[in-house]
């Protein structure tokens, strides 16, 4: 017998965390042992995690140094684990970079360097290029998490006010072999773009990141602005020699996660189907477009019939305009729910992979038939929540929130659609514009 609709689709979202456990996909991509000395460094979500998986898998002496988020903590017995604070970097963070920095001085080419990077480490690592401080990096940083841009745009500008990142960690690591593994949180896996690339050669110039600050008009510190004019923070290019030899391996990554769930949801009878791994946009319109889909798949039986799961990752984004708690991974559930209408029979999740959705200590939400109906009931309109960003306000007051604690890993958003085959039908207070909505109490 199948499980429940809601259960089914935890048991999917466990799966994809699951699959990107460091525990599981370390020990393979471990580079021999070298004559010298070895260092590992690191930062993100994962990173204590992974520091961990070297630890159990690594017969020789090693020591090392990796941040990672408050709350993410593994015990290690041969290397250090700093926690500091993400989204938005603090003191801890900044001491921890400078002190990474210096370990990697000195070495010799018989050394060897393993660097372990997730998601979360732009934040974790905020050491300010020269002329800038702290202070500035923080009020960049809450910029960009509010302006709307991509995750790659944002960590373009990271990159260039850095003096670690951007390939900088990297080229300090020289003449040492440099092994970087990396478990992705990025749409399309570029391994510039997770955590900023701290290792890894940049393609991106000072020019990019001022283009991006302007294209989205984002206000920040005139120390900035001049930097970025005068070119001299430019990042660790691909020729440069000290990052010549250095090897880069992806050891975890979202389409794994996805066919990981899609696994579990076949072996009940349901098919899966993967729509995309770096699916990118306003949440709120990608719940649009994916609600579309499900119900082409309903009425239609097009491009798949039903019984059927639909899959997705990547990261959205959200523009905040309201003064809700925010959350990319419930916006886009709440919008899906509003698209939807209440169609019988599709019942979503989404979650972040790493436990936290935006701000919040809270992975995602669950969505049913049902999403609506309660809302309206407990006197909340589902419109006015999207509109005020409150997604994580409108699903804690259905109790439909998703709360995992920390993961240990991230491989960034994931979303699950579960059409049963139930007949379409959708609920008349939703099923037209929005002064229709309101005469019907479900706007």
């Amino acid at each position: 017998m199948s499980p429940a609709p809601r259960d089914l689709l935890r048991q999917l979202f466990q799966a994809a965390i699951d699959a990107a456990q460091p525990s599981r996909c370390i020990a393979a991509h471990l580079p021999p042992q070298p004559k010298g000395r070895v260092i590992v460094i690191g930062a993100g979500k994962a990173s204590a995690a992974m520091a961990r998986a070297v630890e159990d898998s690594w017969a020789g002496e090693l020591d090392g140094l990796v941040v990672t988020r408050y709350g993410y903590a593994v015990p290690c017995q041969r290397i250090t684990i700093v926690e500091a604070a993400h989204p938005v970097p603090d003191q801890a963070g900044h001491d921890a970079a400078r002190r990474m920095l210096e370990l990697v001085q000195n070495l010799s080419a018989d050394d060897l360097v393993l660097c372990l990077m997730s998601g979360g480490a732009s934040a974790l690592l905020p050491l300010p290029f020269e002329g800038l401080t702290l202070a500035d990096k923080q009020e960049v940083n809450r910029a960009l998490l509010a302006s709307g841009a991509t995750i790659s745009e944002m960590n373009c500008v990271r990159r260039h006010l850095s003096g670690i990142k951007g390939g900088r960690l990297g080229a300090a690591c020289y003449p040492a072999k440099l092994v970087t593994l990396l478990i992705s949180d990025v749409p399309g896996d570029h391994p510039a773009d997770i955590g900023s690339g701290p290792t890894v050669p940049d393609p991106t110039s000072c020019a990019d990141a001022l283009a991006i600050i302007r294209r989205y008009g984002i206000d920040v510190p005139q120390a900035v602005l001049d930097l970025l004019e005068s070119g001299r923070s430019e990042t660790i290019k691909p020729d440069d020699p000290r990052l010549a030899a250095s090897e880069i391996h992806i050891v975890a990554a979202p389409q794994n996660s996805l066919e990981a769930a899609a696994s579990i949801a076949e072996a009940v009878g349901i098919p899966a189907y993967i729509l995309g791994d770096a699916i990118e946009g306003e949440a709120s319109d990608v719940g649009k477009v994916m609600a579309g889909i499900a119900l082409q798949v309903a009425r239609h039986g097009q491009p798949f019939t039903a019984p059927c799961v639909l899959l997705s990752g990547g990261e959205t984004t959200v523009t905040l305009r309201g003064s809700g708690r925010g959350g990319r991974n419930v916006e886009f559930l709440l919008s899906l729910g509003i698209a939807l209408g209440g169609a019988l029979g599709i019942y979503a999740i989404a979650g972040d992979t790493d436990g936290v959705d935006g701000m919040e200590e809270i992975a995602g939400a669950t969505l049913g038939p049902d999403s609506l109906p309660r809302a309206w009931q407990l006197g909340i309109r589902p419109t006015e929540s999207l509109a005020a960003n409150d997604g994580h306000g409108f699903f804690e007051a259905l109790g439909d929130q998703v709360i995992t604690g920390p993961t240990l890993t991230n491989v960034n958003d994931f979303r699950a659609i579960l059409i049963e085959g139930a007949p379409v039908h959708i609920l008349p207070c939703a099923a037209g514009g929005g002064d229709r909505a309101k005469r019907g109490g479900g706007g």
